[in-house]
């Protein structure tokens, strides 16, 4: 296969840092005389005392079949042929096996595996199988036993007890010698077992014996420990290899990188990889130095395609992928033929990282090489095409691996089955757990859960219960599950529904505290606040302690639902049961009797706290500020910020908001001033309400030159809004510079900032008193386009407007009599006048659709024809 790819076209990966486009040009496959897919190494390793003969047929070893031809005198009562074994040893060894009885007719998966090993080894290891006395089982053998049959002995047993109670039978008789090879299959044994107490004597034992350790030695110690969950320990054997002058060869530096890829420290495995592939890791006396001259891309070594793929899987989950990348490249100039787990590796990395064209290009590639995709890749590709929304894909691929003749496993099913779940296709949902059904396949607890939110975010509640009941009817169900179950029904406000699976779940098995929590959140989220209540305090009489979560979940639940008082019950119990830790649930509680406007019952609850030696945090502080700015008592508030201040907590911008608006309240210029600074450079920087709040001060204030900095560097943000144009138009009409003011309120019209009563309002009003009639009737047409209602201010203005025309104070005086004693007619009388006054067709007719006027008002007519002789524009 490997002798037709004459050349790897170019493959094109993406940089993680620099999001570049990396072309990785593979050279020709290196023509060697024996082109082969390498070794595992690890593999190797273990293999490499004894190499196992491949494709032996246990059954041609065991029974020789009667030849027909032969008398049926020549065989015996079994149907084996009694004629003297002739072919190798290892074939004399199974005819005798069977001769003495010894293995059963049908060889079980240990005698197989015995008689590849040829020679007496099945006896051997049959006899110590079926006897406990080990003088008696090994007593043929006792005077003759070599290296390598010791070997095999200790690695063949399935219990460390058992292999250890031979080692020592063997240091017990004296006559054999034990070496490396001995004592590192043995710490292998007694490592994986994790009795480290007798890893750790066996060492010891290594270095009274002065057995000298090897590369294999100090890997396997490395290997056990880290997967033991002692990785720390792990890595000091590295240490102490360095110090004995022992450079890590592949396998060792393999099992390190690894080691340090389970712990998540991909840079320290980097770092030593590119350290030892250096070819300058030198180790001179006890002192370990490196000098990376050359880099792994420059470096000649060559590597195994297991050193290979463990490095492209380090990267990948460091999300290094330049590096990923480059290591692939390598890899295919150096002629290593990339296996299935490369792909996937490498496929997995690109999806991760959002690279789905480099994910075609590698199947492609996959095709060329003729190396077909496994049910993994598959369901990589599945994964990460329902991880990018590409729902159809995933699909394909589901498709594509039943037409190659791959059976998808669970891990597909699932996979695809919660993609289609979230996204609310029944059918095709179903579709999948029908062929499960056929085919067998478990649906675990994931999946069953996901399937109840289904059809409950889909409207068919009735469906979802029937799912729940085929599990829980064939009491298929942990705990775990039915929480989820219940919690799905209880996020979503299906009250009933929950509190029939919990019944369910009682039914069945003896509740946990996890069952009632999720029960009694389902109960606040439906606002059945007493059942709540009556739930947490059934769970004592059931035998289930109420647990942090519970105590936390309840107060949270009462606390939002403005009951303090039945928070506060509660949040006491929690305290005597000793289960507050923090701050937080005095808070939600303190917070509500804010809302309440009992901040007298709040700042107790922060005594209380206290007094139990619960510090408060920034968010209690900023909660009482906040509540003392709202009613204007600095005192108050600034007892609160110095006691923030003294406790060593910083501010937030919520506290100095807070601060802002009480200082812009009672007029505290410099305090708003101080508080606004530290906005300014925080790193969010100060919002539009604090900006606003500075404004109004400087307004106030005529402070002319302050006010625009602010304005400006809010229109700079984005962040300037109705509010603060209309306070820069007052401060320019207060201090007269009336044409500031105007060209602030036409841009509020073209940006269609006008939708607060108090713009329009300050807009007619700067209009009337400056004699811009036209434009203060078309702000009004506006305003009543607007379905703003005008209020009294707004009638003042356009009364201006009126008496400009040349309206008598009088007659204005009688349009609002008219007003006040009946508002719509009143309405209509203002906006008849005002259109006949004012020469606006667009008003008339912008005023003729809002309905306030159809034609000529005859009571306005009048008006204006006693008390004007002409109108004016």
């Amino acid at each position: 296969m490997i002798g037709n790819i004459q050349q790897i076209n170019f493959i094109t990966l993406l940089g993680s840092a620099t999001q570049s486009t990396l072309k990785i040009r593979v050279e020709p496959i290196k023509t060697q005389k024996e082109q082969k897919i390498p070794e595992n190494p690890i593999e190797k390793r273990i293999n490499r005392i004894y190499r196992k003969p491949q494709n032996r047929k246990v059954d041609d070893v065991v029974k020789v079949k009667a030849n027909p031809i032969l008398d049926n005198s020549s065989k015996n009562q079994n149907g084996i042929v009694k004629r003297k074994p002739v072919g190798n040893g290892k074939e004399k060894a199974a005819v005798e096996v069977s001769k003495i009885g010894n293995f059963s007719k049908e060889p079980t998966k240990y005698s197989a595996k015995w008689l590849s090993y040829g020679g007496r080894l099945p006896l051997i290891l049959q006899a110590l199988e079926n006897g406990d006395d080990l003088d008696e089982a090994l007593k043929p053998w006792v005077d003759s036993l070599n290296n390598k049959e010791r070997s095999i002995i200790l690695k063949e047993q399935t219990s460390w007890e058992r292999a250890f109670e031979i080692f020592k039978w063997f240091k017990r008789k004296g006559c054999y010698e034990l070496n490396v090879i001995h004592y590192n299959i043995m710490l292998r044994v007694l490592g994986k077992a994790q009795k480290w107490s007798l890893v750790e004597s066996l060492w010891n034992e290594m270095v009274m014996r002065r057995i000298a350790p090897t590369n294999s030695t100090y890997g396997t110690l490395i290997d056990v420990y880290s997967k033991g969950g002692l990785t720390e320990k792990g890595l000091l054997w590295l240490e102490k290899m360095k110090k004995q002058g022992i450079e890590p060869d592949e396998v060792t530096m393999g099992i390190v990188v690894q080691t340090y890829k389970k712990a998540r420290e991909f840079e320290k495995a980097e770092q030593f990889f590119k350290d030892w592939s250096s070819g300058k890791m030198v180790i001179s006396g006890r002192k370990t130095t490196a000098a990376r001259k050359s880099s792994f891309s420059q470096s000649n070594t060559c590597f195994s395609s297991y050193t290979f793929n463990t490095l492209i899987d380090t990267y990948g989950k460091a999300g290094n992928l330049q590096e990923a990348s480059e290591t692939f490249g390598r890899m295919l100039k150096e002629g290593i033929v990339p296996n299935t787990v490369t792909f996937n590796t490498m496929i997995h990395i690109c999806g991760n990282n959002g690279h789905l064209g480099e994910v075609a290009s590698l199947m492609q590639k996959m095709e060329q090489l003729r190396c077909p995709p496994d049910t993994r890749t598959y369901n990589i590709l599945i994964s990460l095409h329902t991880r990018h929304d590409d729902i159809y894909a995933a699909m394909s691929y589901f498709m594509q691996m039943k037409n190659v003749g791959l059976v998808p496993d669970p891990v597909s099913y699932r996979t695809l089955l919660y993609a289609f779940s979230i996204r609310q296709m029944v059918v095709e949902s179903e579709t999948l757990v029908s062929e499960m059904d056929a085919l067998g396949l478990k649906i675990d607890e994931y999946t069953q859960s996901a399937l109840t939110r289904m059809y409950i975010d889909a409207g068919m509640v009735e469906r979802s219960w029937s799912w729940f009941e085929r599990f829980h009817l064939k009491e298929e169900m942990s705990l775990e599950c039915y929480s989820a179950n219940i919690d799905a029904y209880g996020e979503r406000g299906y009250v009933l529904e929950a509190e029939k699976a919990f019944i369910c779940c009682k039914e069945r098995k003896k509740l946990s505290v996890f069952e009632y929590n999720v029960m009694i959140k389902a109960y606040g989220i439906g606002k059945k606040y007493d059942k709540a209540c009556e739930l947490f305090d059934d769970m004592e009489k059931n035998g289930v302690l109420p647990d942090k979560c519970s105590y936390n979940s309840l107060v949270q639940i009462l606390s939002g639902a403005d009951l303090p008082y039945a928070a506060r019950v509660y949040l006491r119990k929690m305290q005597q049961v000793g289960l507050v830790s923090d701050c937080v649930p005095y808070c939600a509680v303190i917070s509500s009797f804010v809302k309440a406007g009992q901040l007298d019952l709040a700042e107790d609850i922060l005594k209380e706290m206290v007094r139990f030696g619960v510090q408060p945090d920034v968010v209690v502080f900023g909660v009482l500020i906040n509540a003392f700015a709202d009613v204007g008592s600095v005192k108050k508030a600034s007892e609160y910020v110095d006691a923030m201040r003294n406790a060593g907590l910083p501010g937030n911008q919520v506290i100095y908001n807070s601060l802002i608006k009480l200082y812009t309240k009672v007029g505290y210029l410099e305090e708003a001033k101080e508080m606004y600074d530290l906005l300014q450079s925080s790193e969010s920087g100060p919002e539009a309400f604090s900006s606003n709040c500075m404004i109004d001060l400087y307004s106030e204030r005529a402070m002319v030159t302050q006010a625009e900095k602010i304005f400006e560097d809010m229109k700079l943000r984005g962040d300037a809004n109705e509010f603060s144009y209309v306070m820069m138009l007052c401060m320019y009409r207060k201090i007269g510079r009336l044409d500031e003011a105007i060209g602030i309120a036409q841009r509020m019209r073209e940006m269609k900032l006008l939708t607060d009563l108090l713009s329009f309002n300050n807009v007619i009003s700067l209009y009337a008193s400056d004699g811009r009639l036209k434009e203060a009737v078309e702000t009004f047409r506006e305003m009543v386009n607007s379905s703003i209602q005008p209020d009294d201010y707004t009638f003042r203005s356009l009364g201006v407007v009126l008496v400009k025309c040349g309206v008598s104070k009088d007659a204005v005086s009688k349009l609002e009599i008219v007003r006040r004693n009946d508002s719509l007619s009143g309405l209509h009388a203002w906006v008849s006048t005002l259109c006949s006054i004012i020469s606006i067709d667009d008003t008339r007719k912008s005023c003729s659709k809002a309905g306030l006027v159809d034609e000529f008002d005859p009571f306005a007519g009048n008006i204006m024809r006693y008390e004007v002789g002409q109108c004016c524009t």
